[in-house]
């Protein structure tokens, strides 16, 4: 009898919510059949509704899934030990107001962010088509400087954002790209790297472009032969900036639609390692909105810390008695490219020199066709007169950069004598800049016109 009036009442409680436990069962991308079981097994009459008991199963796996993933983007890497320092700069500030320690605080939380911004860009590009992926690699790749730029701007420091990006570019070329050409060639001494000539030689004529786009303005402005003075210069930047993005539009299209199978990654030895490729095929470790949340999480922090490193670049630099130009140029872009330079080194260490070449290469590329010129059309809409005359003394240093890197691609080859002569001409360009009176330092902050 008690079974029977179990049973009775069982069938007769859960009519009212029949409907609704039937599209909980049916739900089957939530409640595998193992979890179905368990949750009957953990059914009982006298105890809570079914109802009750889906939703502490389902509050279950969501704290779970918030877990795993917090564990694999959060705690994966050794880097994300520098994460605390962010909060520590932003204590520091209202505490001390010590503008160098806010700074250098802020440069050591604001690494780790950049890196993990790569990372999460890079699962989501796992779901995504190849020109969507291209897209994001455009924004997220360098939103590390972007971002930086974008609150200099805010700010009226317009030598600071010439300058960081600049930074960007040398550091991508000599830098990033130096050091993976060394690290590649010491751990494959016994053989020659290749990589993609036909892809090296179009970023090469985007970078030669980036800097004819420069130049220009900077010779109308030192030879004086502007239509009008003072305006035809910045109307030239504000021009060539548009041109510059329709062409970086224009190469993104070319490079993933038309022109596609000419610019795969050379591998030598396709057929005979076809099986092997197929297993080394990588995975995405997150899900796609994961990838997405990830991406708001880490961009927000990213720039709430920016703000406080750009208000604080000026008093650094007088506190730490570096010049303003040191700082702008080799400091900031070696934390914004902290994901560039490792991915780089890691990739020319597995002989995939293709990569390690898009992402030094590609991203010098992103920052001359589209950071710079992006920033123009930002400050024109914000009212500031930003332009590409970044003075006679940077010009030529991207000039005499992009020269360099365009005769050690030329070949296809690289070794780690290749990576070494990148580095030391690093090193000149750091020290160039260390001794390097800024003409504009005294205008660095620009009012509105």
């Amino acid at each position: 009898m008690v079974g029977v009036g179990v049973q009775s009442q069982l069938e007769m409680g859960t009519l009212e919510g029949k409907d609704d436990e039937a599209c909980e069962f049916e739900d089957e991308a939530l409640f595998s059949p193992e979890q179905q079981a368990a949750v009957q097994k953990t059914y009982s009459p006298r105890g809570p509704p079914l109802q009750v008991v889906v939703k502490r199963f389902r509050l279950r796996d969501l704290k779970n899934v918030v877990y795993e993933s917090v564990k694999i983007v959060v705690f994966s890497t050794k880097l994300n030990l520098l994460m605390p320092f962010g909060p520590l700069a932003i204590l520091v500030h209202y505490l001390t107001r010590r503008n160098g320690w806010v700074f250098f605080l802020s440069l050591l939380g604001i690494t780790p962010l950049a890196e993990r911004l790569g990372y999460a860009t890079e699962q989501l590009a796992f779901f995504t088509g190849a020109t969507v992926g291209g897209l994001l690699n455009a924004t997220f790749g360098n939103a590390t400087e972007l971002i930086i730029s974008i609150y200099a701007l805010k700010s009226g420091m317009l030598r600071v954002v010439q300058q960081s990006l600049l930074g960007s570019i040398l550091s991508n070329m000599l830098l990033v790209l130096g050091c993976a050409f060394f690290s590649g060639g010491l751990v494959h001494r016994n053989k020659q790297q290749v990589f993609n000539k036909a892809a090296a030689v179009v970023s090469s004529g985007l970078l030669l472009m980036a800097v004819m786009g420069l130049l220009f303005p900077a010779v109308l402005h030192y030879t004086r032969t502007e239509l009008h003075f003072g305006k035809s210069e910045l109307a030239l930047s504000r021009f060539s900036s548009c041109v510059m993005l329709i062409a970086y539009a224009s190469y993104l299209f070319f490079q993933l639609k038309s022109q596609h199978s000419e610019y795969l990654p050379l591998n030598e030895e396709t057929s005979h390692n076809q099986e092997n490729n197929v297993e080394d095929e990588e995975a995405p470790e997150i899900t796609k909105w994961e990838s997405i949340i990830w991406l708001f999480i880490l961009t927000a922090w990213i720039s709430i810390l920016s703000e406080y490193l750009v208000d604080t670049i000026e008093g650094a630099s007088v506190a730490w008695n570096i010049p303003l130009s040191f700082i702008s140029v080799i400091v900031l872009p070696i934390v914004g490219n902290a994901a560039e330079h490792a991915s780089a080194i890691m990739f020319a260490v597995k002989d995939k020199l293709d990569i390690s070449l898009g992402v030094a290469i590609g991203s010098s590329t992103q920052i001359s066709m589209f950071g710079i010129p992006f920033c123009v059309v930002v400050g024109w809409m914000m009212g500031r007169e930003m332009d590409l005359n970044f003075q006679l003394f940077e010009t030529a240093t991207l000039f005499i950069t992009v020269l360099v890197v365009a005769f050690m691609l030329q070949e296809g080859t690289s070794n780690y004598f290749k990576g070494l002569m990148l580095i030391l001409c690093y090193l000149i360009v750091a020290a160039s800049f260390f001794v390097h009176v800024d003409p504009s330092a005294d205008d660095d902050v620009v009012g509105t016109p």
